[in-house]
């Protein structure tokens, strides 16, 4: 009878997530899942640590990001059916917290309902088809440009998790320490430093090899390369759990963490957080003072612009390459009606995310860049993302086992990742300067920004200089132009901010 209900239960799954039309099966989809939670699981605790910084109780956050994350990535599944998986973003994470919060003044509930009046604008630009607009003006050129960038965007995160490189500043080259002016005179902080902001001075060379956890990554990498090459089945998760297995000896994987997180404090610490956005300290008090009106206006404007073009091309540098979005999907996408597309399901979905977590009382939501992971393993439709979604839940019980994984084992699987990706340059004709040029600012800048919506703004400014040089304006959609005005006015606002 459990064989039946088995049998059973795999046949429901092959017809809803439509898995024979995808080229695609159950084992794949779920290994691919599986890759893909483990390769950005590290959100989990990142996200408390950096929010915590702003007041919020971080056990309240750690739970509210795995049902934001558990939520969204189900909407992704269920109703998208493609292989994305969304959790709250560590660059908007890092913006909700250290800019808006700790910067600007606002308080963390006042952040929350930044964050969900974001989310209602991210889906109404998508009901109402803007982002449809947005996408359509995008040149080829940019396209396979923002795919190979993502690439060197998620190697360079491996390759900065694995901690194979180091920087150096001089004096003259920090700008900052703990969000105050550098003063040398100034050698004792009462509290700690906790972030220091330096300037083009800082130099990046590699390491000596003479610290265990990059010598660990190392090995991991060439493990992980190893098994890709030889196209062995899961080769990518092999790749984290068995250099997961090898730091143990070497006490890079701290077996000590087991102990980790309560979930019935977790659940009691929520209160705190869920609807905090709409109470008398969130939204009831966000619009008071016509003097800051304006400042919080410009703070939604600026995380929306990084959620929708983060989404974008993520979706643009994965999607179309693999085949996720088809030639026929992406006619019905530009030429249907509703949610017809997989790609305007997606894009909803993705938009839904802020909304849920502001509800629950965490930063934006967004989709993974991470979730290239699963896709290189052969994730195709919703069931990587179901799979995801629930070792999110689970990670509620599991956290304190997620939590040895170190990054050394997650680390050469995102290089591995970033390399796979980079095939889209392929594509671009680097001897004419008209293409090489954008393609070439929108690419980098994406790694070295840490931002793949800076590399979007990259590109389209030097697209757009390009083609103006050239004085071929029939090749400048107007929207691009819209697009481009507005990252732009995005810059000079963070300048302003700032």
């Amino acid at each position: 009878m459990e064989l039946f209900f088995l049998l059973g239960e795999r046949v429901v799954m092959k017809k809803f997530f439509k898995l024979k039309e995808n080229k695609t099966n159950v084992s794949t989809e779920i290994l691919a899942g599986l890759t893909t939670f483990f390769a950005m699981a590290y959100i989990l605790f990142v996200a408390p640590n950096i929010l915590g910084s702003t007041g919020m109780p971080t056990q309240a956050i750690f739970l509210a990001t795995i049902l934001a994350s558990v939520v969204s990535t189900l909407i992704m599944a269920l109703f998208a059916n493609v292989p994305y998986v969304q959790a709250p973003g560590l660059g908007l994470a890092t913006f909700f917290a250290y800019t808006v919060v700790l910067q600007l003044g606002f308080s963390w509930q006042q952040a929350l309902a930044l964050v969900f009046l974001c989310g209602l604008i991210n889906v109404t630009i998508t009901v109402t088809k803007v982002r449809r607009m947005i996408i359509r003006s995008i040149p080829e050129v940019l396209q396979h440009a923002f795919g190979g960038g993502i690439g060197i965007f998620v190697a360079y995160i491996g390759i900065k998790n694995a901690g194979f490189l180091k920087f150096i500043t001089d004096q003259d080259g920090i700008v900052s320490i703990n969000g105050a002016a550098y003063q040398s005179n100034l050698t004792h902080f009462k509290h700690g430093i906790s972030s220091i902001v330096s300037n083009g001075n800082v130099t990046p060379s590699l390491i000596n090899f003479n610290q265990v956890a990059p010598l660990l990554a190392l090995v991991g990498l060439v493990l992980t390369a190893f098994l890709v090459i030889k196209n062995v089945k899961g080769a990518i998760l092999i790749g984290i759990i068995m250099t997961t297995i090898l730091g143990i000896p070497l006490k890079v994987t701290q077996l000590s963490n087991i102990s980790g997180n309560s979930l019935f404090e977790s659940v009691r610490k929520l209160r705190t957080t869920v609807g905090a956005a709409f109470g008398s300290q969130g939204m009831g008090s966000l619009f008071n003072d016509p003097g800051r009106m304006l400042l919080a206006i410009m703070t939604i404007f600026a995380f929306s612009l990084s959620d929708i073009f983060d989404t974008i091309g993520t979706f643009i540098g994965t999607g179309k390459r693999t085949g996720i979005f088809s030639k026929q999907d992406e006619k019905e996408f530009f030429n249907g009606h509703g949610f017809k597309s997989k790609m305007d399901r997606s894009l909803f979905s993705d938009a839904i995310g802020s909304v849920v977590a502001a509800i629950f009382g965490t930063s934006n939501v967004t989709t993974f860049v991470e979730s290239s992971a699963g896709i290189s393993v052969g994730g195709r439709t919703g069931l990587t993302s179901l799979t995801a979604a629930v070792m999110f839940l689970l990670s509620s019980l599991l956290a304190p086992v997620i939590a040895i994984i170190p990054d050394a084992a997650t680390a050469p699987a995102l290089t591995i990742v970033g390399i796979m990706m980079m095939g889209a340059f392929k594509n671009i004709d680097w001897s004419n300067l008209e293409d090489a040029i954008p393609a070439f600012f929108a690419s980098v800048f994406m790694a070295l920004c840490y931002s793949i919506s800076y590399g979007i703004a990259a590109g389209f400014i030097f697209y757009l200089a390009v083609k103006l040089a050239k004085r071929k304006f029939s090749e400048i959609q107007p929207m691009l132009v819209v697009c481009t005005v507005l990252f732009i006015l995005n810059f000079i606002v963070l300048a302003v901010i700032e």
